[in-house]
């Protein structure tokens, strides 16, 4: 998917009115898009959800870390989205 890993979520039954996922983004020092391939990648995560009924309701971001100039690589951003189940707000 792009991601440094996939993205993880809270364990549950399924029938939760709140999801919480968490996604690891790397923006590229040297390579392709410099960040454009993660911002596609967190479109389609927040694409997938709304499908199954959710609408996002909350995103914060923070700097995970970065692998540095010499190991050609960027930034790495963690985002955790939370998710409402649609029908919930009713």
């Amino acid at each position: 998917m792009g991601f440094d890993s996939r993205p993880v979520s809270a364990q549950g039954n399924g029938d939760e009115p709140y999801i919480v996922v968490q996604v690891v983004l790397t923006e590229r020092f040297l390579g392709t898009s410099s960040g454009e391939e993660s911002l596609t990648n967190l479109q389609d995560v927040i694409n997938r959800y709304a499908k199954r009924g959710y609408r996002l309701h909350t995103m914060s971001t923070t700097s995970s870390g970065s692998k540095g100039a010499f190991g050609f690589g960027g930034d790495k951003i963690q985002a955790t989205l939370v998710f409402e189940r649609r029908d919930f707000l009713r």
